[in-house]
């Protein structure tokens, strides 16, 4: 798992979206959700299951417990995904892998030639709903492409349940990957763009000066929405945006709108000196409790 410059979602179609797969149905749902998005954007669909089922116990040791394969199972598991696939999206092309290694491992390599890495909430180990699964919050940090954790209540389609797009609004969003795959999402749904950024005024703030009457009261506000208008300046001219400064804990204001989104989108950075992505607490918390699919989009150094 060596670091390697992140890459933009982009037009890529050449590349396929990514779904780990492990026989629960979150990972199910997440398929028809990933089968969705191809569909979209033209791309193809891999779906791929991790097991170290082979490289430690083989299939004869299976057999002689008359137990029944872990092979037949992996082959079971990523059959059945490629049913859902095929059923949700008729046109899209579908390929399937069993890989023998960790699943974290499994799926931060395939990250490297996917377009986008879509994976569910949770797993086989029942961790609750309002909890994010290890090797989801694991891949989300390290992965070299957007990775979409589906969370929420949703009927997991790509659609206009809430028609509305959600961008979190980092404190360098010029030249944002994050705000490009947002626009690109809200360009392929017809959907409105929301861009988000919170703010907080000081603890001891002094007054604003009477001769800024008419602009923002606090500094840190008006900051917030240069922010937002520097995110938004390159979106294209067809697409309804929306800006929205919201004073608070940037975690809390992104759970809120993401009550009635579609989809939030989210960078992360890599730091130096540091392995991979290393998720802040705003993605962090995102993707534990977020009401909607959250896209964590890797952002250059």
């Amino acid at each position: 798992m060596n670091a390697s410059p992140p890459r933009a979602f982009g037009a890529l179609v050449d590349l396929p979206i990514v779904v780990g797969v492990d026989g629960s149905e979150p990972s199910l749902r997440a398929v028809e959700w990933a089968a969705d998005e191809a569909a979209l954007r033209g791309a193809s669909l891999r779906l791929v299951y991790a097991s170290l089922w082979e490289r430690y116990e083989g299939t004869s040791i299976a057999q002689d417990l008359g137990m029944p394969s872990e092979e037949v199972m992996a082959e079971d598991v990523v059959e059945t995904a490629e049913r859902r696939a095929r059923l949700r999206q008729p046109g899209v092309k579908v390929t399937t892998d069993v890989l023998p290694e960790e699943a974290e491992y499994g799926l931060i390599r395939e990250s490297r030639s996917a377009l986008a890495l879509v994976l569910g909430c949770r797993g086989r180990s029942g961790v609750t709903e309002a909890l994010l699964g290890s090797v989801s919050r694991t891949v989300a940090g390290h992965a070299h492409c957007p990775v979409i954790v589906l969370r929420g209540s949703h009927d997991h389609r790509v659609s206009q349940a809430h028609g509305r797009i959600v961008l979190g609004v980092a404190g360098k969003p010029a030249g944002s990957a994050a705000v490009r795959f947002a626009v690109e999402e809200a360009l392929l749904r017809r959907a409105t763009l929301e861009a988000v950024r919170a703010w907080r005024r000081p603890v001891h703030e002094p007054r604003a000066h009477p001769l800024i009457t008419g602009e923002p009261a606090h500094i840190q506000e008006a900051q917030a929405a240069e922010l937002v208008e520097e995110a938004l300046a390159t979106a294209p001219a067809g697409l309804h945006v929306e800006r929205r400064t919201i004073e608070g804990f940037a975690r809390d204001a992104l759970l809120a709108v993401s009550r009635e989104a579609d989809l939030l989108v989210v960078g992360a950075r890599r730091r130096d000196g540091h392995f991979g992505l290393q998720l802040g607490r705003v993605a962090h918390g995102v993707l534990h409790h977020a009401a909607c699919p959250v896209a964590v989009v890797p952002e250059p150094a």
